[in-house]
């Protein structure tokens, strides 16, 4: 199975700012952004093909991404959100005062932020949602979620280890392909 994970587009969000899984609005320049993301989509499978099934994060950031790229009923699944950072969401890195953050960036693999998950958390549940994407009958399929998802995904497909992860983080509008 293939399979085209797509990040979402910018986020109007200041620098430095948490927002994992906070519904957060996108830059004005999503018109074009998501113009440039359906341009590469069609150069990959043209309209007239499509993908066997179409995925999403159930945060606005992702599924109006989907709609533009002609994938209204993409089904939402809540395993392709991103890291949660509990009590650091909305927070800038740079000022938080939590003590733990130290902790978080010494080993993000395994630290939990305050009130969140760790990465690893977040890649069992993208791993867990890839296992059953697995078992079902498609051979293509697109999904439009986070950078951390897209992440998680790379290791899930040994493309990368996790001690390296976030040196693959595609940007905004980025995809990866994998195989199953």
């Amino acid at each position: 199975m293939n399979i085209t994970l797509i990040r979402h587009t910018s986020v109007d969000v200041p620098p430095g700012v948490c927002c994992g899984q906070t519904d957060v609005p996108l830059r004005s320049t999503f018109p074009q952004e998501a113009a440039d993301v359906r341009s590469r989509l069609q150069a990959i499978l043209p309209e007239s093909q499509r993908f066997d099934h179409a995925y999403t994060s159930p945060l606005s950031r992702c599924t109006r991404l989907a709609e533009f790229c002609g994938y209204p009923n993409a089904r939402r699944d809540v395993r392709l959100l991103e890291l949660n950072f509990g009590n650091w969401e909305m927070q800038p890195f740079l000022s938080n005062p939590d003590p733990r953050l130290a902790e978080w960036y010494a080993d993000y693999l395994h630290v939990p932020a305050t009130g969140g998950e760790s990465f690893v958390q977040q890649y069992h549940r993208v791993a867990a949602f890839l296992d059953e994407l697995r078992t079902l009958p498609y051979s293509h399929v697109v999904v439009f979620a986070h950078g951390g998802v897209l992440v998680c995904a790379q290791i899930y497909a040994g493309l990368t280890p996790p001690e390296e992860a976030f040196s693959v983080l595609p940007p905004y509008g980025g995809m990866v392909h994998i195989s199953l």
